[in-house]
């Protein structure tokens, strides 16, 4: 088992440090070896040992070493007979043959020099998260640290995930071969969420939860509610229970019940102290039951439009109009009592001709959800017709409310 101080640090922070075997000091780390895989994100696999008088460098496993603290690195091997340099042609030595390579994009257009290598501790091992062309980070391989600490706080932006990189060419050396990026420069937190689920789904475990750590709680919690719930129950299951707790209190009470629903009853239990105390009741009780009313997960900030309203004026102040709304990819066109006359999808206001009204183009043969349904029934419909939204009417069909996938995103439907 190896105990780390700091659970991201950078490259040019560890170089240098002292070398332990137990309590004997044999050299300082030279550098560190890498090894890529379908993971996508290299792991440490070796620590190069350079040793003073001439005597041979070592390469010892990752698995040999207990510590790394801000001083020294110990490892736990007590001899080193038979840890003698002896590279492969695999071997890829992140110091040497990554920093102060060009990065470039995919059109082999130069975009920054990697000038440091940000490290990520996880699950006792140790990954490669991030290259970063902050040319700042110079100052710390100089032993300024200090200095490059506060200057580097004034360039944001200056780093890209290893996510971004192409694999590594077999040519690449101490002086040939550039760091190439799968995309143009840019952040893991611009990656949409459905894509991010993507690419969280294809890791391994470690190398999940290692991405999964860098995103922003935001879109974090967006991420978390589209993977798959295999990969929800795992990464849930191993990030601390605050942190979950953090993270499932963005999403709807709906969306809360079926993460929650997936994981063993210890773990939900735990966490659901931690949820919000105006949802903890009701997301205990979908879990428990699923059958709450509907009109609970209704919102009535809709787009509501008479139906003479001409096309061009709704797309003309749409943007305005549904910037304070919670659906909006449906017009509801309604009459002066609030009677849903019909509905319009958005994609077909587009493709509609400026000058129609929404009484030609709208939707007059309706799903509706009647207001003493329950949970599970808006559920059981929504997988049945595959609509974004559905509207609650009463007996008379006047408009109570709509009802958004997104927020009862999560639940089931009954197999029955």
């Amino acid at each position: 088992m190896v105990t780390v101080l700091e659970r991201e640090f950078f490259l040019s922070e560890i170089v240098g440090r002292r070398i332990y075997l137990k309590s004997n000091s044999i050299g300082k780390l030279k550098d560190l070896v890498i090894q890529e895989n379908a993971g996508k994100i290299p792991e440490v696999t070796h620590l190069l040992v350079h040793r003073p008088y001439g005597d041979p460098r070592l390469l010892i496993p990752w698995d040999k070493i207990t510590l790394i603290s801000n001083t020294e690195i110990v490892s736990e091997i007590t001899s080193t007979e038979g840890y003698e340099l002896d590279p492969l042609n695999s071997h890829i030595f992140l110091k040497d043959y990554i920093l102060d390579k060009k990065i470039l994009d995919m059109d082999d257009h130069e975009i920054e020099v990697v000038y440091d290598v940000k490290l990520l501790f996880q699950n006792e091992r140790l990954f490669v998260s991030e290259v970063d062309f902050n040319r700042f980070r110079i100052l710390r391989r100089m032993g300024f640290k200090k200095l490059a600490n506060y200057l580097a706080r004034y360039k944001e932006g200056s780093s890209i995930s290893w996510l971004y990189v192409q694999p590594l060419p077999e040519t690449i050396g101490s002086f040939e071969g550039n760091v190439k990026l799968n995309v143009l420069k840019e952040n893991i937190n611009d990656i949409h969420p459905v894509d991010l689920a993507d690419i969280l789904e294809e890791l391994e475990g470690n190398q999940r939860l290692a991405v999964f750590n860098q995103i922003e709680p935001e879109l974090a919690s967006d991420t978390l509610e589209e993977v798959e719930p295999r990969v929800q129950r795992e990464l849930i299951r191993s990030m601390e229970k605050v942190r979950a707790a953090g993270l499932i209190n963005e999403m709807s009470p709906a969306q809360v019940a079926g993460i929650l629903s997936i994981l063993p009853a210890s773990d939900a239990d735990e966490i659901i102290e931690f949820v919000d105390s105006e949802n903890k009741q009701r997301v205990q009780q979908i879990i428990d039951q699923h059958d709450e009313n509907i009109m609970l997960y209704s919102t009535q900030k809709v787009i509501r439009r008479p139906v003479e309203t001409v096309v061009k004026d709704v797309i003309g102040n749409y943007r305005a109009v549904a910037c304070d709304m919670d659906v909006i990819m449906y017009v509801y066109v309604v009459d002066t009592q609030n009677t849903l006359q019909g509905v319009v999808d958005i994609r077909e206001l587009i493709e509609a001709d400026p000058d129609q009204t929404l009484g030609d183009i709208m939707t007059d043969s309706l799903i509706t959800l009647n207001p003493d349904d329950t949970l599970h029934d808006a559920v059981d419909m929504f997988f049945r017709y595959s609509f974004r939204a559905i509207p609650i009417t009463d007996d008379n069909d006047s408009l109570l409310g709509v009802v958004s996938f997104h927020d009862i995103k999560g639940i089931k439907p009954r197999l029955d």
